[in-house]
């Protein structure tokens, strides 16, 4: 039987839930890390392009990131991208190496990744969803051709929407302690 397929649409699933986790891994509280900016993309080249593929970058210090870009034309572009990432930092460029430094937590800077945390948690609910709905048109298109029965698409879209809710549910809970996190002094 083609089109449905359980086991993969479960593995697109989590790994929209793990792609959150590494985003979340990001979302540092009072420490540097070099995580945070792994969300961040750079338009480079004709496209958009993670900034770890235009630079390297290190934690020289516990509340400094550093961005040796590779390609000195992209300074600027990268400058930019980390300004208006919505993370909050200001970047200082010094030749083709940018300095970050990572400012303190207060209540603003607090409610600000709690936002970030949020948008980061709603693109991985849409992303669930999406396969959600490519397993249920898969399933519709198999009972149309008469692969399977009325059934067996009605059993299997439960299935699916089982799947659905649990990473929704998995979504959900750690969002919010992701935001316990954040919101922890």
């Amino acid at each position: 039987m083609s089109g449905y397929d359980k086991a993969d649409l479960k593995r697109r699933m989590d790994g929209a839930v793990d792609v959150l986790a590494g985003e979340f891994g990001g979302l540092r509280t009072g420490r540097a890390s070099a995580a945070i900016l792994d969300p961040i993309h750079v338009d480079a080249y004709g496209s958009s392009m993670p900034l770890n593929q235009v630079g390297s970058v290190s934690v020289p210090e516990p509340r400094l990131l550093t961005v040796q870009i590779w390609d000195a034309g992209l300074v600027k572009a990268t400058e930019k991208a980390i300004r208006e990432s919505g993370l909050g930092l200001n970047p200082q460029p010094e030749g083709s190496l940018i300095r970050i430094p990572i400012p303190d937590l207060n209540e603003e800077r607090r409610q600000e990744l709690t936002k970030v945390a949020g948008k980061y948690a709603e693109a991985a609910r849409v992303s669930v969803r999406n396969v959600r709905r490519d397993g249920m048109e898969a399933l519709k298109k198999q009972e149309k051709d008469k692969e399977i029965s009325e059934d067996d698409h009605k059993r299997m879209s439960e299935e699916v929407q089982k799947l659905t809710d649990e990473d929704i549910k998995k979504i959900d809970a750690m969002l919010a302690d992701k935001e316990k996190d954040i919101m922890t002094v």
